[in-house]
């Protein structure tokens, strides 16, 4: 069941570099559209590997697993220790869209993947 967490930082881990990198180089509202747009693709393709290879988990339990996993190291990482705020949480763009379309691609690409 470990490997279904594992997944779960990669994506998470990508996301954070999606936002890392976009705030870097572009105005907040685009970083934020370009991190809507590309974190879900990186959790659809994820989800699709995991239940192509492993498949330890039902669609729905990956995505959410996969959708709290990045739910709450946004919450105690990021907003509690790196931004020392919760204000990300305000944000629709920013966190709850995300957050909603996560949930969506992990879901919707683990009910359509031929498994193993």
């Amino acid at each position: 069941m470990g490997i279904v967490f594992l997944y779960a930082f990669i994506g998470w881990a990508v996301c954070a570099a999606i936002m890392e990198t976009g705030m870097a180089l572009l105005p907040l509202n685009t970083a934020l559209v370009i991190h809507a747009i590309f974190g879900p693709v990186a959790f659809a393709l994820l989800s699709y590997h995991y239940h192509k290879k492993f498949n330890y988990t039902q669609p729905l339990q990956t995505a959410l697993i996969f959708v709290s996993f990045v739910a709450l190291a946004d919450f105690f990482l990021v907003a509690l220790v790196i931004l020392k705020s919760t204000a990300m949480f305000k944000s629709i763009l920013g966190t709850w869209l995300p957050f909603c379309l996560i949930f969506l691609s992990t879901y919707i690409t683990g009910l359509n993947t031929e498994k193993k």
